[in-house]
């Protein structure tokens, strides 16, 4: 039958078969389960060592976000800071600006008030001066003592301070006039005979 080998083909052939199997199971199988174990090695280890290197990342990444929002929040405080140092500046230098107005203003108030008072006492010599000469000339001697005649300057310039010195015009009435100005007459009168 031309399909059925011959015994000694089939024998040879069971056995070259055995062989190749024995050189496929201890040769060519350990190799290639090795190369398997290699890759599947590698393999897992690229994806851990992938794992590790994005947890690295992101451990990376959460450090500069804090690092970012720390910077953030001590520029804000700086800015802060300063808005408040330049606050405290402007209000030191507006109440170093009041200060200097308030001393400006109350020295020229002393100096006012000094220039009045030297006005006021220049102007009462002044007055008295004039009120004595007027007051000779009319009584018809000079009053030469100072005492009496420095009285009489203050007792005058007291009445006029006080209002009880009214002026009087001229041309008025003759009998309204002429008591007071008897009065007047009488009144330097005695000043002058008091000097």
């Amino acid at each position: 039958m031309p399909l059925i080998p011959h015994w000694e083909e089939l024998v040879f052939g069971l056995i070259m078969f055995a062989i190749l199997f024995w050189v496929v199971a201890k040769k060519v199988a350990p190799n290639l389960e090795k190369a398997y174990e290699e890759r599947h090695a590698a393999i897992e280890g690229g994806i851990a060592q992938a794992e590790n290197a994005q947890a690295e990342a992101e451990a990376a990444k959460a450090q500069y976000e804090a690092q970012l929002a720390e910077a953030r929040a001590e520029a804000a405080k700086i800015r802060e800071d300063a808005r408040a140092e330049g606050a405290a500046i402007v209000a030191e230098m507006r109440g170093q600006a009041q200060d200097e107005a308030n001393r400006i203003t109350e020295s020229a108030h002393k100096q006012i008030e000094a220039e009045r008072q030297q006005a006021f006492v220049s102007l009462r010599g002044e007055v008295g001066r004039l009120s004595t000469d007027l007051a000779g000339r009319i009584v018809g001697h000079e009053l030469q003592d100072s005492s009496s005649r420095q009285g009489l300057i203050d007792r005058f310039i007291a009445e006029l301070e006080s209002g009880q010195v009214q002026p009087e015009k001229v041309g008025a009435a003759p009998a309204a006039t002429a008591a007071p100005a008897e009065q007047g007459q009488l009144d330097l009168g005695d000043a002058g005979r008091d000097a």
